[in-house]
């Protein structure tokens, strides 16, 4: 994605939960901050990328620096969206030293996390090659789910459903509950949302079941590849389809190949590696 291209996160959708993760670290203050750096010394210091990545959060960072130092001066080198290589400066920090100090993790936590959902993202998106749209999930941290599905928009991916409330999913267990596909299918209708409805499938049975219902969308679930190019052949024409389930950046060139509307990835943001990102400090001059 081009970084330009990226709308920025509002600022109050990561205020509090900055503030709330500062006084997790702080709760019981910076002790060694405290007794080894004078109250009125200003120290400078850089975010720099340990390994190549794609950059997510550093105004997420900025914001735990201020917090902690509201006359800090954050000079941002890469904006998010934007790939980095190992050594490149992010970003240059310098206010008081002990708040700076007592804000490090903090900033890196978010950085190194957010980043490491953008840098997967883009290597999901690069793997599709342009064959097939790459979705992300709600299977994110806990009160953490718009920082992350931002971090995956950073990295070129399409963001699925935030909440219950913005789509139709009749999965396994509604149908259950419901009787039948048929019947859960029926009900979703009646009740008058106007939506896609989409049922999620985990064999070609149930997709025969969800296309005879009249589903929009097919979610073909933890089938084999040949299993869900048999599912996508049937789906052509009659409903759209989204694969998941054991999707792999090593399985995903295959999958994409079989033509399916949409793959969605759980790993993105469930399984992210966080980046390796340092935060190096030195008396301000």
């Amino acid at each position: 994605m081009n970084a330009a291209a990226l709308a920025p996160l509002d600022a109050a959708d990561y205020r509090d939960i900055v503030r709330r993760a500062l006084a997790e670290d702080l709760r019981d203050g910076d002790v060694t901050s405290a007794a080894t750096v004078p109250g009125d010394q200003r120290g400078r210091g850089e975010l720099r990328a340990k390994q190549a990545c794609v950059l997510a959060g550093i105004e997420v960072a900025a914001e735990v620096f201020r917090q902690r130092d509201p006359e800090a001066v954050v000079s941002v080198r890469r904006r998010d969206g934007e790939s980095c290589v190992a050594g490149e400066v992010i970003a240059a920090v310098e206010g008081l030293a002990v708040a700076l100090l007592s804000a490090e993790r903090t900033a890196l936590n978010f950085l190194q996390r957010l980043s490491g959902i953008a840098t997967g993202a883009r290597r999901y998106v690069a793997a599709a090659a342009g064959r097939t749209t790459i979705l992300d999930t709600r299977k994110t941290t806990p009160a953490l789910r718009t920082l992350e599905k931002y971090a995956a928009r950073a990295g070129g991916v399409t963001n699925h459903r935030f909440g219950l409330g913005d789509g139709l999913l009749i999965k396994d267990n509604h149908v259950r509950l419901a009787g039948s596909v048929a019947a859960a299918v029926a009900r979703a209708r009646a009740a008058g949302c106007d939506m896609p409805v989409e049922v999620e499938a985990q064999s070609l049975a149930e997709v025969d079941e969800a296309l005879a219902a009249g589903a929009d969308v097919v979610l073909i679930d933890n089938l084999s590849n040949e299993q869900t190019g048999e599912a996508i052949a049937r789906c052509r024409g009659r409903a759209r389809t989204e694969v998941s389930g054991g999707v792999t950046l090593e399985r995903l060139p295959a999958l994409a190949a079989l033509g399916p509307t949409y793959v969605s990835v759980g790993a993105l943001t469930h399984s992210a590696a966080a980046v390796d990102i340092s935060f190096e400090m030195a008396p301000a001059s």
